[in-house]
């Protein structure tokens, strides 16, 4: 079925009189994926939501709808409703063993440090003075030595915690696009296609997730090189704290969009 896309984005940079250089220099969108789009000519284009999300990218530049545009293009080409398009990242899930096993939230790390943190503080407030009948002062605490001379001490305090991270370094062994997101949401490669040579960071952060347009790449996690297939399809991974990999599927992929 003739989605009518690419006409539409065509005849709209023709009516602003806008070349294809511009856009790209605008969008980081590579000529030939522009001039792929124009044309229709899907089998170009990586496919699936980095399509969409080229589409949405490019039509929000001219002016246009992007969303409905995508929405279009899924439902004449990819035959799928736009309800089941993810639209944003969703949950990764960390490797524990095996692909699949569930992810901790980081709230849920912030909430146990901040309990653990909490009971040592309670224990040593708690903790009796020498020679204070089991109560204690607020001046610094005073210790008896075995010749009954007495030293004065300080207060004890709550050990720190530490936050470890993990870095990650990107080395495109041919043109790639690229979605790398840290442990907060944001974009570190916002959306953008690596030449066969360029490099990437490294980028240092509690984990990261990111999405590969194909195979043509190497990465580095904390100095040591993953294994990336050798593949013309999408493929994306989520990285925890300790650098372990996990597979993710479409729907869990970043897109930069």
């Amino acid at each position: 079925m003739d989605s009518q896309v690419g006409t539409i984005l065509r005849q709209a940079r023709n009516r602003r009189k806008v070349e294809l250089s511009e856009v790209e220099a605008a969008t980081r969108i590579r000529q030939r994926y522009l001039r792929a789009i124009e044309s229709e000519e899907w089998d170009v284009l990586p496919g699936g939501v980095y399509t969409r999300g080229f589409i949405r990218t490019y039509a929000s530049f001219l002016g246009l709808d992007g969303d409905r545009l995508a929405d279009d293009y899924r439902a004449s080409v990819e035959g799928s409703p736009p309800a089941a398009d993810p639209g944003a990242p969703g949950p990764t899930l960390p490797r524990s063993g095996s692909i699949g096993s569930p992810r901790r939230p980081r709230w849920a790390w912030r909430l146990a440090a901040g309990v653990s943190l909490l009971v040592v503080a309670l224990v040593v407030a708690a903790l009796p003075g020498e020679g204070g009948g089991g109560g204690t002062s607020g001046g610094p605490q005073v210790e008896r030595s075995e010749g009954g001379s007495t030293t004065q001490g300080t207060p004890k305090s709550a050990p720190q915690t530490s936050r470890p991270s993990v870095s990650v370094e990107l080395n495109a062994s041919g043109e790639v696009w690229v979605c790398l997101l840290n442990a907060g949401g944001q974009p570190l490669v916002d959306g953008q296609i690596l030449e066969a040579g360029a490099e990437a960071g490294p980028f240092r952060s509690g984990s990261f997730t990111v999405s590969f347009g194909n195979g043509e790449v190497s990465m580095m996690v904390d100095g040591s090189e993953t294994e990336i297939p050798a593949t013309s399809s999408p493929v994306g991974y989520s990285i925890d704290r300790a650098g372990a990999l996990t597979e993710l599927s479409e729907a869990e992929r970043p897109t930069c969009t």
